[in-house]
């Protein structure tokens, strides 16, 4: 029987964004590629990405948490599963500890504080924006990732080009657009997701500017597709509009879910993210689910 079965999950979400908490701390368990498929071909426990929680290994911190995609990749930040790890490491009845009103969680991207703003509302600072070509990565040398060349289309009129370039703990490109809704982004997004010049796969965000302080955005997720929210996607559309010089310092970011509030700051270079959590339930990992895991 696998390891993993009977465990206990919750599933949450942070604006639509589909989170599944799993707590391994206390073990020496891990998820396989395989498992994470497996968690999210189970309907109760599917996941756009599945949070799992180990033991800290640096001292100061809370807990270790690796992310997985649906596919079974690895992702290095997840925004809105931060948060929903933040709400269960806190208020869950039985892996919370009621006395924190902020955490310091560390993923394979750095570490990522936490803060409790309200019941159900957090703040998460997702570092700084990595925005060289060889930390994002580009597979070619471009000195200006702010303007990129890629496009996707007929070479005289393409539906899209010159994207901007963002590391948010994964790498993103940014397209600016007049309606990100215009565009069928179940097409497109694979073929960028998966082009040559993103050697690590990228997430493809389409971003409007409405204002200095509103950004519409949608986003196809790096091994996941389309999903209602995504954090990192948000934060690399905020650092993408003011390096071009579009938007102001702390915007608004309205997603299919709802909106995050986004700030760069200034002070210290890094990106805050702020926005809800929403529990849905509990539930325990059938053993029938791992029966055709490797």
């Amino acid at each position: 029987m696998n390891a993993l079965a009977h465990r206990r999950f919750l599933k949450m979400n942070g604006l639509g964004n589909q989170i599944t908490v799993l707590d391994l701390r206390g073990t020496k368990l891990r998820v396989s590629a395989d498992d994470a498929r497996a968690i999210a071909a189970e309907p109760r426990a599917h996941f756009d990405q599945l949070m799992v929680l180990h033991d800290a290994v640096t001292p100061g911190t809370d807990a270790f948490i690796r992310i997985y995609n649906t596919d079974g990749s690895e992702a290095g930040a997840c925004g809105n599963g931060t948060r929903c790890v933040a709400w269960a490491m806190i208020a869950d009845p039985l892996m919370g500890d009621p006395g924190k009103q902020q955490l310091t969680l560390q993923t394979k991207a750095g570490l990522l504080p936490a803060i409790r703003n309200e019941e159900l509302v957090f703040t998460v600072d997702m570092g700084r924006p990595k925005l060289a070509w060889d930390e994002i990565p580009l597979a070619d040398p471009f000195f200006d990732t702010a303007h990129f060349e890629l496009q996707i289309g007929p070479i005289d009129d393409p539906i899209l080009h010159t994207p901007c370039a963002v590391n948010m703990g994964n790498p993103h490109a940014v397209f600016f657009v007049d309606d990100p809704y215009r565009f069928n982004l179940e097409q497109i997004g694979p073929l960028l997701e998966n082009h040559p010049i993103f050697p690590d796969r990228a997430n493809i965000e389409l971003a409007a500017v409405m204002a200095p302080d509103h950004i519409v955005l949608r986003v196809w997720e790096r091994g996941a597709g389309i999903t209602q929210a995504c954090g990192s996607g948000a934060c690399a559309a905020l650092v993408a509009a003011v390096r071009r010089e579009l938007s102001a310092r702390k915007a608004v970011v309205s997603l299919p879910g709802g909106d995050l509030t986004i700030e760069w700051r200034e002070s210290d270079d890094h990106v805050l993210m702020t926005g809800p959590v929403e529990f849905e339930w509990e539930g325990t990992l059938a053993p029938a689910l791992f029966e055709g895991a490797a």
